[in-house]
C-alpha cells in the first residue's frame, strides 16, 4: 500500500471520528487497531520505535482502519446501496427499535438484502448498534461471547455472570445518552435450547436496549413451534412478540433499480430470467463488473456467461 493511500484513509478516519463522536481509544478498542500505533498513524507516521528500531506499520492496520469505516481503499467497483421496498423497511424498523427501545423481528426471503441493510444501518450508527450473525452450531453461550466481542467487555464465569455483564454495560451505554440495540442477523439458525433462552435475555434487556431478531420465515415457524409445545418461555416470549413481527415486501424480480445503468438489453434479461432474488443479483453482477473494469470492455451477457463458465448466446 503506497503513502497517498494511506493518507487518504487517516484523512477519512478524521472525519469519521468527527462524524460520529468517536475518541481515540474508542476507535482503537471498536477496530483492534492498537492505541499507540493509531496515534503514529493519525501524524502521518508510518513507522515507529518497537524495541529500539524503527518499524515500518504493518498495512493491515490501515485495511482496519478502512474496514471499520467503509473506506473504499482500493477504488473496487462496489455494490452500491439501492433504496428498494425492502431496504427502506428494514432501515425505518431498524431505526424504531433504536430510538424506542423496541423488540421487533424482522422476516424476509433470502436474498433480500437483510443482511446488506442492517450491515448500513450499523455502520451509520457505530456507537450504538451491536450486531452479531448466528451459527448454525451457536449455542445462548456462544452468542453471549459474540455480543461481548461486539460490545468490546471481557465475559467471564457463567451464562448468568455473562448476561449480568452484558446488561450493565448496555445500561451504561443507555446511561451515556445513547440508545444501544442489539441485532441478530440469520436468527433463524438458533437452536431450539436458544429460542427457549431469548425470554431470559429479552427479560435483562428490556427497557435498556433495543433488540432486533432478522431471519427467514424459518425463524417464526420455530418460536410457533416451541410457543404450541409449551416449551419453557416460549408463550410469554412470544406473547411479548407477537405485534412487533415485520415481514419485508416479496422481491420484485425485475430489479428495476438494479439494471438501469445496463445497455445490454440481452443481459437485462438474462438477468431477470436466472436470478431470483437480490443476493443472487450481486454475486452475478458484481464480479462481471469487476471484470468488465479490468478488460475496460462493456458489460454485456456474453461478459456475464464466460465469467459463470455457462455458453456463450449465438
Amino acid at each position: 500500500m503506497n503513502n497517498t493511500t494511506k493518507t487518504n484513509i487517516i484523512e477519512a478516519l478524521e472525519i469519521w471520528l468527527k462524524e460520529n463522536g468517536f475518541s481515540a481509544n474508542e476507535f482503537s478498542a471498536k477496530s483492534g487497531v492498537p492505541s499507540n500505533y493509531l496515534s503514529y498513524m493519525r501524524r502521518n507516521q508510518y513507522s515507529m520505535p518497537v524495541s529500539g528500531k524503527e518499524t515500518i506499520i504493518d498495512d493491515k492496520y490501515f485495511r482496519m482502519i478502512a474496514e471499520t469505516i467503509g473506506f473504499n481503499f482500493d477504488d473496487r467497483i462496489i455494490w452500491e446501496a439501492r433504496q428498494t421496498p425492502q431496504f427502506m423497511q428494514m432501515i425505518s424498523y431498524l431505526d424504531d427499535a433504536r430510538n424506542f427501545g423496541y423488540t421487533t423481528i424482522i422476516i424476509g426471503e433470502t436474498g433480500s438484502g437483510k443482511t446488506f441493510s442492517s450491515d448500513i444501518f450499523v455502520k451509520s450508527n457505530p456507537k450504538d448498534l451491536f450486531k452479531v450473525t448466528v451459527g448454525s452450531m451457536d449455542t445462548i453461550g456462544d452468542l453471549l461471547d459474540k455480543l461481548g466481542a461486539a460490545l468490546r467487555i471481557p465475559l467471564v464465569g457463567s451464562k448468568s455472570k455473562k448476561l449480568n455483564a452484558i446488561t450493565k454495560e448496555l445500561l451504561k451505554i443507555k446511561m451515556d445518552g445513547r440508545n444501544p440495540t442489539l441485532i441478530f442477523d440469520e436468527s433463524e439458525y438458533m437452536k431450539q435450547p436458544t429460542l427457549c433462552n431469548m425470554k431470559e435475555l429479552y427479560d435483562h434487556l428490556i427497557g435498556k436496549c433495543g433488540l432486533v431478531m432478522i431471519g427467514t420465515n424459518q425463524l417464526i415457524a420455530k418460536i410457533e413451534k416451541l410457543k404450541n409445545k409449551n416449551k419453557d418461555g416460549m408463550p410469554q416470549f412470544y406473547r411479548r412478540i407477537k405485534y412487533n413481527i415485520r415481514e419485508l415486501r416479496p422481491i420484485d424480480t425485475r430489479f428495476q433499480q438494479f439494471l438501469t445503468g445496463i445497455t445490454d438489453p440481452k443481459l437485462v434479461r438474462f438477468l431477470q430470467q436466472e436470478c431470483q432474488n437480490y443476493g443472487e443479483l450481486h454475486d452475478v453482477l458484481l464480479p462481471a463488473m469487476r471484470e468488465a473494469k479490468r478488460l475496460g470492455e462493456p458489460l454485456t451477457e456474453n461478459l456475464v456467461r464466460k465469467i459463470l463458465n455457462l455458453p456463450v448466446a449465438a
